[in-house]
């Protein structure tokens, strides 16, 4: 793996509104691009939210209107690649703030530094499930992770990224902790329908770690396969700098 070389943010938020965290991303986006601030790492949970990607296809969205109600959920329209998916608290979801790279003319990262992108993002999930004793992989044709049942793969942790004109990274992974699964019936998650959604609670029962098990994991992958060397700092920090 790579040594760490540099120094990247990190920021543990708690649980935000998706509304919020979104502005947040964007905000940050714009200081890493002008050099204000390092590549910061945000870790956080979200309230009861569908977000639909720019691939979300019509229908994808089973759960009416009035049971999205009832049940606290909001659905909100997102500039992230990939389909519909869900946030909810019992989920771990991370928003890596990277400069990726120069884009060239067109505005575009080069394909292979996009890909190797996603590929390093689900190497650090396959890491973290690896430490509570989960196999997680790789399924051809799709992004994420996924883990072997004796029904079949199943999907522990989703990605969707946005690589913006100047090359930085925004959205990122969710990982299933505690996850409630059934707001995922409620919808065509990443527009799959023949393969279901997981969680560490759901292989594990009463071994699941907590949450800030699976989050100090994660950090450590993450430095780990991105090569950087994570420093605990303050939102407020990274807005005024």
């Amino acid at each position: 793996m790579a040594q760490n070389t540099s120094l990247c943010n990190f920021v543990q938020m708690g649980q935000v509104e998706y509304s919020k965290a979104w502005q947040i991303q964007r905000n940050l986006a714009d200081a890493r691009a002008a050099g204000r601030i390092a590549d910061t790492l945000l870790v956080l949970e979200h309230p009861h939210t569908y977000t639909l990607g720019r691939s979300t296809q019509p229908g994808h969205l089973l759960m009416s209107e009035e049971e999205r109600a009832r049940r606290g959920v909001a659905v909100i329209e997102v500039d992230r690649g990939g389909d519909i998916t869900y946030h909810g608290p019992g989920q771990m979801v991370a928003y890596p703030i990277r400069y990726l790279g120069k884009p060239d003319l067109s505005g575009r990262l080069v394909k292979a530094d996009y890909v190797g992108y996603i590929r390093n993002l689900e190497e650090v999930l396959i890491h973290t499930v690896a430490h509570f004793g989960i196999r997680g992989r790789r399924e051809e044709g799709y992004t994420g992770v996924w883990v072997d049942t004796p029904t079949g793969p199943q999907k522990i942790a989703a990605i969707g990224v946005r690589v913006d004109a100047r090359g930085i990274s925004s959205h990122g992974i969710a990982l299933n902790v505690t996850t409630d699964l059934s707001f995922f019936r409620g919808i065509i998650p990443c527009g799959i329908t023949d393969k279901p959604v997981t969680s560490l609670e759901a292989l594990l029962g009463h071994a699941t770690p907590s949450m800030p098990q699976v989050i100090e994991k994660f950090a450590s992958a993450f430095a780990e396969i991105f090569g950087c060397q994570l420093a605990a700092t303050t939102l407020d920090k990274l807005l005024t700098s």
